[in-house]
This record gives C-alpha cells, structure tokens and sequence, in this order.
C-alpha cells in the first residue's frame, strides 16, 4: 500500500474549505531553527554582556540609603505632642505619636526649612569622560553661594573649573538660556528682558559672579574634600522642586515590636548627603518639638490659672452662703440624713463638674482655632484627651495659615494658588471640627446620663423639709464648685510639672552614619539579567517572526494529513553534478529511493501491467526537481528492462537535453508543429531501453501545441510502442497545460520539495484531487535532508526563484504572501 493512498471515503473526510490549508505556526520546526542558529546567541550573550558591563561601569547612577532609629518617650503632654496613652491602628499597632512625627517629617514645612537651612537647592556633580557622578557639598573644594534678592536661572548646569590659586572658571552652557528667572524671596518666577549668552569668566572665591540670568559666589570649602575634582557642576533648582525631591526619598517604618521606635531611612544619589540630612532633620524635629511643647504648656498653665481664679471665687461665695445657713439657720445637724444617697450624689456631681470643665476648655480650643490664634493654643489633655491625628490636622493647618500668607503677597485672591490652598485650609479646618465634634458629642452624652443619675438620687430627698432641702442643695453646690477647682488644680500642677522638667521626646537611639554601605539600587545583577536577557530575546524574535512569515513545507505528516494525496516516496538531497543519479549512482540511497517509487506506482495505475502507461510529472512551480524526478524515474524504468521514453514536453524551458548530451536542435515543439517526423525527435541513450524525445526550440505558442489532438495522437502512436512514457510537464501552479495533458496520462506524479514549495502553492491541486477532478495522484518528497540543505547541485536548474519563464513575468502571487516575501528578505531569510 502506497504510504498515506486515501479511497475516496478518506477524501470526504477533510472539509473542501479546508483543503490545503495548514498550520500556521510549527513548534517543533522553530526549536529546530533555535538549535541551528545557536551561534547567534552565542554571539548576543557576549554583546549583552558587554553592554551590560559598560552599563554597570559608566552609566548606573548609584543610589544610596542611610537610616536612622529614634524613640519616641510616653511622657508626653503637649498639644503639638500627643502622648502614647492612646492608642491606635497602625498595620497591626503603632502609636499616635508616630503618625504625627511622620506627617511632620513629610510636611512641606518642615523640609521647606531643611532646603533653605542646608541650601539643597544647589546640586553639586561631576562629569568624567562618560559618567556624571553627583557629589555631597562637602565633596566640594568650593561652595556655591547665591543672592537671593537676585532673580536665578534654575536647572541650568554651571561649570566651575579650578584653576589654581583661588581662582575658577565658570562656564555656561552654550544655550538653554531664558527669561523666566526664578526668584528665591517670594518663590515663584518673573520674567527679564532677553540678553546674550554670559561669557566664560574667571572668578576668584568670594567674588560675586554678576550676570542677568546668575548672581553668586564661591566660598572655601572649610574642609579640605578628600578626592581631586577637574570640574564641579552646580544645577540649582526651585524650592519647591527641591522639597518634592526629597520628601519622594524618605521612608518611615515602625519597629514590629515596640511601636514607638521609628526608623526613618533616606535615598539619594550621595551616601554623605543622606547621612547629613536625616541627622539634621531629627535635630530639628527634636528642636521644634521642645519649643511647641513649652509653648502649649505655658499657653496651658495660664489658661488653667484664670479658670482657677474664676472657681476660686465662686468657690468663696459658696462657702459663704453655706456658712450662713449653718449658723442662721441651725442646719448643721440634720437627723436622719440619708448618706448614702448624698454621697452618691455627690460624687455624680463631682464627675459632672469635671466633664463641664473639659467642655470648657474644649470651648477655649474650639475658639482658637476659628481666630487662628496658634500661640494662644492650650493642650488637649486640658480637654481630657490625646489625639495625635487632630493635633497633626491642627499643625497641618497652623502651616497651611502661614503658607496662605506668603502666598498673598505674590497672588490675587482670586487666583488659582490662592483658591487651592483656601481649598487644603477648609479641608484642614473640616478635619480638625470633626474631632472636636466628636469629643463634645461623647461629654455631653456622659453630662447627660450623669443628670439623669442625679434626679434618681434627688428622689430620695424629696421626703425633707423644704429647709433640710435648701441646705442640702448648697451644700451640693459647694462641692460641685469644689471638686472643679480640685480637677482644675490637678491640671495646673501637671502642666508647671512639665514647664518644669520639659525635653525633647525624640531619642535618637542610632544616628545616620556612612559606613561604607553599597548602593541600595540599581540591582546591577537584574539589570545584567536584563539586558542579557533581552539580547537574547532579539534572536528569538528574529526567528519567531521568520517562522511566522515562512510557508515553506518542512514537514511530510503535516503535508499529507492536510492534503490527504498518497505519497510515492521521499528524495533525498543530490549532490552530484548533474541530474543522472541512477546511472552514476546506481548503488545510493537517492536511487534506492526511486527504486522504490517505482514499486509504489503500481498502486497509482489501473492494470498495471498493461503497455504503454503513461506517467505525468508535475509539480507548483520551478526549481522543484520535477525534471530531476523524471529523468531518474525513467532511469529506473528502463534499466528494469521496461521500454521507456522520457518527453520534455516543458516547452517553454527545455532541459532534459544538457544531461544526456542531446542535440536540441529538434525536439517534441518541431514535430508538434509538423516540421519534423516522430523518427526525428527521438533519441536514443546509453540505456538499452530508454529513449529520450527533447522539448526542441521555444515555440511562441507552447499551450497550444501541447493541447492539440496532434499531442494526443503522438501520445497514444508511443502507447504502442514503449512500456512506459514519462513526461516532463510544465508546472500547474503557473499554467494549466498539465491538467490537460493529465486526462490522457495513467498515473500524475506531484513532485514537493523540501523547504521551498510554498504550502499555498498545494491548495489547487488539493482541491482538485478531494473534487476528483484528478485521479492516480501521488505525492514524491524531494531534497529531503534533516540537516536542512537544499541540495541538487546541478546548476542548470530553475533556480530558487518563480522565474520559470517569460510567461510567468504576469504572474501575481498573492497580496499576503508578497508582503511576506518581502519581510523575509529584511530579516535575510533563506
């Protein structure tokens, strides 16, 4: 049985839509070509390795990070320090002290003062012959000191070069001046006349450098730096830009088991500069908080003493009057006075009077902050509580008041800076009402219930005298009066203690240092992972898209699963010089391969063993090996002691002659035309049994003669003579001559060739053969190699393109396959 030989039954089975069409993408054909091509990764491992370590050595902008650890103490009373008494949910713990340390240490004011004090503004670097390096300001021989009345050009790089003896050049860029200069007092930009590019100057230090864009001056670095710097750059930025920078550099983490252990950590591009800032922020924050404390309890202390002095009179007055009715009224000594009761009373009363004290102060916080009146501001446990979220929501807005200021001595109030920081204000001020909400609605919750306990009590009492009765009320007033003072005076003690022994509530327990710790990022081993890795990645694509656009047949089971035609049997690669394999080498696998075909035709042909078969090769386009198939298969058939003759009957580009030095001169195209008799044409060869009739001279109409009923009566006149007639056919993909000559022929051999018929090229005949339309159809595979070598070697052939002849000049491949020829020739493939 001929290897893949469907029955008609078998045809039906494959959709006539889908006939000829095959996978568009082959995975075990693209790990082959992976494998082929390994030298290009090789070679783009090396590339990506070098560009990995120049990368890594003149282009990777280091960044370091420095951290440091401070406590936070619980002895804490101030307003603008809230104590650790409360607590709150921060991840899984924390404290409220912490969220109000970590609002100040991104607060804009607070590294707004950091930008200004340390002059982070001016941006110190230095340039080699290929990388920039940023420098700390000590790292600097000189320091660049500006005039802030004097508008300045900011990001604008400037070239200081030392030139010995005190004295730098400072050089400008040749361009990228502007207008629109930046002033350092009110913060914002104004606009100048326009002017030339300032010329290179040399200054010496503390000499001011006078331009209209730059007003400044160098100042001797106190320290000599450790390292020699050939130029240093300066780029000053705005202040705003300045604080946004750092803030997105700083991070605050809590201790997962003692929450009130802060460790904040900086990144930048200078080990040296982090270290100096988060230093310098702590002292500061630590500085702030002393003051804010002192202020708050002094500002506590006063308030409490006029509460005091105001209790303390009506506190006189109430003793008095109960002094009067002891001795006026000889009550004093009331029989049967419930105690219990009065005691209960009492005490209801004495917890009344504390939360009315508490509203109070509440009050005189409330009123604070509607005036704006900051420095006025009392503590919060005056109030009876700690809220570290509402004394951060009263910083931010303290800061927010001072900002509005600034801002309307440079804007109009309609403007839109002044609109959105009215808007953060009322936000702020939303914040800040809402707690004190919240806390009034719990006091006056607690009055109410307490109220609500004493008229309970009361009810005891109803059965005394109306003069007991009296007496009792006063001797109630009083020790409202009293327990208020009582609860005032207590606070007053607690706010001189900490006037007293007030410090600072941030201890740092670990100062930033420079320990000589390595860059925190980037990752120079993931980014030469990368860059190595997508090197690599460009030779996989390559050969990805080349697979994609590729649509050569490299497969036999996908061919014949698709096509459903039998297949006859596979060539292998030729490399002989010519195409007579099986007379020169009759003992190669290539003629044991044809040997075999010709034991498969069998099953193509009807009565087999019938004279004057003929055999039809064709195949889509030139350069397939159909002529190659031929000439040996007819080798074979004669050299079996079967009378055979091969017919060019390619009139259009003849070339059977070549190989069994034939003379050309006359040939099928002359006896067609009915020039030359049928005796002429054939030739004999050094086979006994094989005769050769060549194609002759191009004719101008080769269609026509091979369809003409002359052609047919040449055919069956040969039936009567020779065992078999091959007959070397022009392509069906680019003319129909062959399913002509097909209605006459016994068997049609379709020839394929390894990597270079096109898959779109078998859908005609696919078609053809599943509507048999033709019959005795088989497949043969030609220049088969596993190692993907096109083979043949004969050079005469039809080379690897569709120039087959003149004819085919008209001919249009498809748009698609156009546009993929095309792609494939830019990415060199084969």
């Amino acid at each position: 049985m001929i290897p893949g030989k469907d029955t008609k039954v078998g045809k039906s089975e494959v959709p006539k839509d889908k006939s000829g069409t095959f996978a568009l993408f082959d995975i075990e054909h693209f790990l082959r070509r992976l494998l082929k091509n390994w030298y290009w990764f090789v070679f783009m491992f090396l590339v990506g390795y070098a560009i990995s370590w120049a990368y890594s050595k003149y282009y990777a902008q280091n960044v370091y990070a420095s951290d440091l650890s401070l406590s936070i103490s619980n002895n804490t009373s101030s307003y603008f320090s809230p104590n650790q008494s409360i607590n709150f949910i921060w991840g899984q713990g924390g404290n409220q002290d912490g969220v109000y340390l970590k609002k100040m240490l991104f607060s804009r004011s607070h590294n707004e003062y950091l930008v200004k004090e340390l002059n982070l503004f001016v941006n110190y670097s230095t340039k080699g012959l290929i990388k920039s390096t940023y420098l700390d300001k000590d790292d600097s021989p000189v320091f660049l000191e500006i005039d802030k009345k004097h508008l300045q050009q900011v990001n604008y790089p400037i070239t200081i070069k030392p030139k010995g003896n005190g004295t730098y050049e400072v050089v400008l860029p040749e361009e990228g001046q502007t207008t629109s200069l930046y002033s350092y007092e009110i913060e914002g930009f104004q606009n100048i006349n326009a002017y030339n590019r300032p010329a290179n100057k040399v200054v010496r230090v503390n000499e001011w450098y006078n331009s209209p864009n730059l007003r400044f001056k160098l100042v001797q670095n106190p320290i000599t730096p450790g390292i020699k710097l050939d130029n240093i750059i300066v780029n000053l930025t705005t202040i705003n830009q300045s604080v946004s920078e750092i803030v997105s550099t700083i991070g605050v983490n809590f201790d997962k088991e003692i929450s009130t252990i802060m460790i904040i950590n900086k990144r930048g591009y200078n080990l040296n500069s982090t270290v100096n800032f988060l230093n310098k922020s702590v002292a500061e924050l630590q500085k702030k908080r002393l003051e804010d404390k002192n202020t708050v309890n002094k500002n506590t202390t006063v308030y409490l003493q006029g509460s005091l002095d105001e209790i303390r009179k009506r506190l006189d007055s109430a003793a008095t009057a109960l002094n009067y009715l002891k001795t006026s009224e000889k009550l004093y000594n009331i029989k049967d006075r419930d105690e219990k009761s009065l005691e209960e009373i009492k005490d209801l009363e004495a917890k009344k009077a504390d939360l009315v004290s508490k509203v109070n102060s509440l009050n005189n916080i409330r009123n604070t902050l509607q005036s704006q009146n900051f420095d006025k501001m009392i503590a919060t446990n005056a109030a009876g509580f700690e809220d570290g979220m509402f004394s951060a929501s009263v910083t931010e807005l303290k800061a927010l008041y001072t900002k509005r200021s600034e801002l309307a001595t440079i804007y109009k109030p309609a403007s839109e800076p002044m609109k959105e920081i009215n808007r953060m204000i009322n936000e702020a001020k939303t914040s800040s009402f809402n707690s004190l909400k919240n806390y009034y609605t719990k006091y006056y919750d607690e009055i109410n219930k307490l109220d609500q306990r004493v008229a309970d009590a009361n009810s005891d009492l109803l059965s005394y005298p109306e003069k007991e009765r009296k007496y009792l009320d006063a001797e109630r007033g009083y020790n409202m009066i009293e327990a208020t003072y009582s609860s005032l005076l207590n606070r007053q003690n607690e706010s001189r203690l900490n006037v007293a022994t007030n410090q600072s509530d941030i201890s740092v327990i670990d100062p930033a240092k420079n320990l000589g710790q390595g860059p925190v990022s980037p990752n120079i081993k993931m980014a030469k992972a990368g860059i190595i890795g997508l090197m690599l990645l460009i030779p996989i694509l390559f050969v990805l898209i080349g697979e994609l656009l590729d649509n050569k047949i490299r497969n036999i089971k996908e061919l014949l699963g698709v096509t459903k035609i039998p297949l006859l049997g596979v060539i292998g690669s030729n490399n002989s010089e010519n195409m007579l394999t099986v007379l020169e080498q009759p003992k190669s696998s290539v003629s044991e391969a044809f040997r075999g075909i010709r034991a498969n035709m069998r099953f193509l042909m009807n009565n087999e063993d019938e004279k004057g078969k003929v055999i039809l090769v064709t195949s889509s386009v030139g350069g397939e090996g159909k002529t190659y198939v031929s000439i040996n298969l007819a080798s074979v058939l004669g050299l079996s002691d079967k009378k055979t003759i091969l017919l060019g009957m390619d009139l259009r580009k003849p070339k059977i002659f070549g190989d069994f030095k034939i003379d050309n001169k006359y040939g099928i195209s002359n006896y067609l035309t009915g020039e030359v008799g049928i005796d002429q044409i054939i030739n004999n060869t050094k086979i006994p049994n094989l005769d050769v009739a060549t194609s002759g001279p191009i004719p101008p109409n080769p269609s026509e003669l091979l369809m003409s009923q002359r052609n047919v009566n040449f055919i069956q006149e040969l039936k009567e003579i020779y065992d078999f007639i091959i007959i070397d056919s022009p392509p069906v993909g680019l003319v129909a001559d062959s399913y002509e000559i097909m209605k006459y022929s016994d068997a049609n051999i379709y020839v394929v060739r390894h990597e270079y018929t096109e898959k779109y090229m078998m859908k005609l005949i696919t078609e053809k053969y599943q509507n048999n339309e033709i019959e005795h159809l088989g497949l043969i595979y030609n220049d088969y190699n596993t190692k993907q070598g096109y083979g043949y070697g004969y050079g005469y052939g039809y080379g690897y393109g569709y120039g087959y002849f003149d004819e085919d000049k008209n001919y249009k491949e498809p748009l698609l396959i156009r546009i993929r020829n095309k792609m494939q020739a830019m990415f060199n493939k084969k």
